[in-house]
């Protein structure tokens, strides 16, 4: 199995909360885990504004996934999903459909705990 792990999750991971022993567990696991670069700036900005170790943040992401860039192609189809996604959901985020679109051409689950992956195959709520 492989997983695209969300800034939601690495949250969860990071703070050792129930939802975050779920991410430990798949880490643990013997799957292929993959970051967005993107998330890896979300997850950083976070914990820099909570005051926590940003350090050991980008760390954890770093060891424990690997980093996955985004192409002019998973750009233009994510652009494509936002725009239609947002007339149903004001409030669904680029950094979401981004996340959607590598999962479909990857062919990975994206691990999330966030509510706007509820109608998505490719997503596996925490």
């Amino acid at each position: 199995m492989k997983y695209i792990i969300d800034a939601f999750s690495w949250i969860e991971y990071l703070e050792g909360s129930e939802k975050g022993k779920k991410v430990y567990e798949i880490l643990s696991s013997d799957a292929e885990n993959y970051s967005l670069s993107i998330t890896i700036a979300e997850v950083v900005s976070k914990v820099k504004r909570k005051n926590g170790n940003q350090q050991l943040a980008y760390n954890s992401i770093i060891s424990n996934s690997k980093t996955l860039e985004i192409t002019s192609k998973i750009a233009q189809e994510a652009g494509l999903l936002h725009a239609e996604i947002r007339k149903k959901s004001p409030n669904f985020g680029i950094v979401d459909a981004l996340l959607i679109t590598a999962a479909r051409d990857i062919k990975a689950k994206v691990l999330t705990g966030d509510h706007h992956f509820k109608q998505f195959n490719e997503a596996v709520l925490l």
